[in-house]
């Protein structure tokens, strides 16, 4: 079995993270920044806010009723996102759960 070589795999994967293929040489970020390759686009930008908002609604049920309402419609973002971003898995997943949770809401309120 060959040897695993850590630096090249590190490297690698920091390549990967940045929309580079990895060539060998180390990732210089400030070039990256300059290229535009860690532009982060408005649709990974509202899945991102759709799951935080889920994260912080579901941590917070517990304190008010509210809170599991604003769960469900944070679900429902998610799985906008999930069929925006072409993850209809992802997107079938949270609207069930946002369904779970309006179900839930309704039972508490």
């Amino acid at each position: 079995m060959p040897k695993l070589d850590w630096r090249r795999a590190v490297g690698f994967i920091r390549a990967c993270s940045v929309g580079r293929w990895y060539t060998g040489e180390p990732v210089n970020r400030s070039r990256c920044l300059q290229d535009g390759c860690m532009d982060v686009d408005l649709l990974t930008t509202f899945g991102l806010f759709a799951v935080s908002a889920m994260l912080v609604c579901y941590a917070l049920e517990e304190k008010s009723h509210w809170f599991v309402l604003a769960f469900a419609g944070s679900c429902v973002l998610g799985s906008t996102y999930g069929f925006l971003q072409g993850a209809w898995p992802f997107g079938l997943v949270e609207a069930v759960w946002a369904l779970i949770a309006l179900r839930r809401w309704r039972r508490i309120a």
